[in-house]
């Protein structure tokens, strides 16, 4: 039980697009009016729990994998754009810009990374364990907890670092930077996951 929870924590609180775009929200004043991409992240995760850990890893292919990775891709190059083109003013455009619900939902349920991290704990980890049925759901439940927290987390993390930033052109600069990891993480997803399909 202890190596599922060590390995949920693992995969989810490292670094990706999720809990970059929470830590941006943070920073820029939106760590509470962006609780909603926090519930949406975890509501991603927990379908994707459910889904994996009652009907198994038959739902995922190769073939299948590679339509998810594409749009995950755009998905996440999308939001990418989006926070370059956003207003530094966080006084005045803290709610405007907020991420949502849906965001969560769709970028986690888009993400190959979050596929392939509930995958094994679903279909080895579950029952290797004993966890059948019910008892999948409880521990989804759990672990789609957890998930809401690794987003929430890092818009804390920016919450307080935000206010001892004071210019603006941090903000910007931020906002740059922030926009090019989602880049190099989309593109990291085409090349791990759509490139060699396609290729082969």
């Amino acid at each position: 039980m202890i190596e599922i929870l060590a390995y949920a924590i693992g995969v989810m609180y490292t670094p990706g697009p999720v809990n970059l775009l929470g830590l941006n929200a943070g920073i820029h004043g939106q760590f509470r009016s962006s609780a909603g991409f926090y519930v949406g992240v975890g509501s991603a995760m927990l379908i994707l729990f459910l889904g994996f850990g009652l009907l198994g890893g038959a739902l995922v292919h190769s073939r299948s994998l590679v339509f998810v990775s594409l749009a995950g891709c755009g998905y996440i190059a999308y939001l990418a754009f989006k926070i370059l083109r956003a207003s530094v003013d966080i006084r005045t455009e803290a709610s405007a810009n907020a991420l949502r619900f849906r965001d969560g939902l769709f970028i986690q349920l888009l993400n190959p990374k979050g596929i392939v991290a509930t995958l094994p704990i679903a279909t080895i980890q579950f029952p290797g364990a004993g966890i059948y049925g019910p008892a999948v759901v409880g521990w989804s439940c759990v672990l789609a907890v957890l998930a809401v927290g690794a987003p929430g987390s890092y818009a804390l993390f920016g919450k307080l670092l935000g206010p001892r930033v004071g210019s603006p052109v941090f903000f910007r600069w931020f906002n740059r930077v922030m926009a090019v990891l989602l880049l190099y993480v989309a593109g990291s997803i085409g090349v791990e996951y759509v490139w060699p399909e396609l290729a082969g």
